[in-house]
């Protein structure tokens, strides 16, 4: 029988230690999970590598590999960051244990996306504006930087031994909520509601809504009403 876990993705940007990703594969494997994903990992399947997934080498051998960012997130449903880095500019960032439920409960029915930074600086702005959520695994204030592996450990860790009977709807994917955010942006320069010639305001408009929306999900149904609320609302003004 399909588990939720099985809807879970650890997606590691950039990993740049075979030691390191071979060791978050026994992590998954510890705590039952099984879908591990690669973005731009250069050669990786090396003797240390299998020598730290010990028996999750079989987790390392069938890692997905993706040539980019956004062919690794095109299709999940929520995609979720983790950062120990606070700020307003990166929307909504709630400790590791209060994300549990939520994450489970999409994972019921959704394709979920967990990504982990670069070793050295985490993830980068444009890609935590992807995320509808970002979690943060509290740490001592003079050394919050966890290992990629540890981090890797501590998230499926609190994921695998919950359970909740809540479950989310089956929301829309990715690529779908970059075309509604498109129809967005052209209904509000319409309207002008967004500044003309002040890229700065505009780009936080558009990233405060994409947190929003992606922070809540939204269904195909959903999608669609607000693609025709835009349309509307673009013939009425074209009228």
């Amino acid at each position: 029988m399909k588990s939720w876990k099985d809807n879970i993705s650890f997606i590691l940007i950039e990993p740049r230690e075979p030691g390191n990703i071979g060791a978050s594969a026994r992590a998954m494997k510890n705590m039952g999970f099984k879908n591990l994903e690669l973005v731009t990992p250069g050669y990786f399947f090396t003797s240390k590598a299998k020598q730290m997934a010990c028996q999750g080498v079989t987790i390392l051998e069938n890692a997905m590999v993706h040539k980019s960012f956004t062919d690794a997130i095109k299709y999940k449903n929520l995609i979720i960051g983790t950062t120990r880095r606070l700020g307003r500019r990166r929307g909504l960032i709630v400790p590791l244990k209060e994300s549990v439920k939520r994450i489970i409960a999409a994972a019921k029915k959704n394709k979920v996306a967990i990504l982990f930074g670069r070793e050295r600086n985490g993830l980068t702005n444009k890609e935590v504006e992807k995320c509808g959520l970002l979690i943060t695994i509290p740490a001592d204030p003079e050394t919050p930087s966890l290992n990629l592996a540890q981090s890797v450990l501590l998230v499926a860790y609190e994921l695998s031994h919950k359970t909740y009977k809540t479950e989310a709807p089956v929301l829309a994917k990715h690529e779908e909520l970059e075309t509604l955010y498109k129809h967005i942006n052209s209904v509000l320069n319409l309207l002008e509601y967004l500044p003309r010639g002040n890229r700065d305001l505009e780009t936080k408009i558009m990233r405060n809504l994409k947190h929003l929306i992606g922070r809540a999900g939204l269904t195909d149904w959903e999608v669609k009403m607000l693609h025709g609320i835009c349309s509307q609302i673009e013939k009425k003004t074209k009228a």
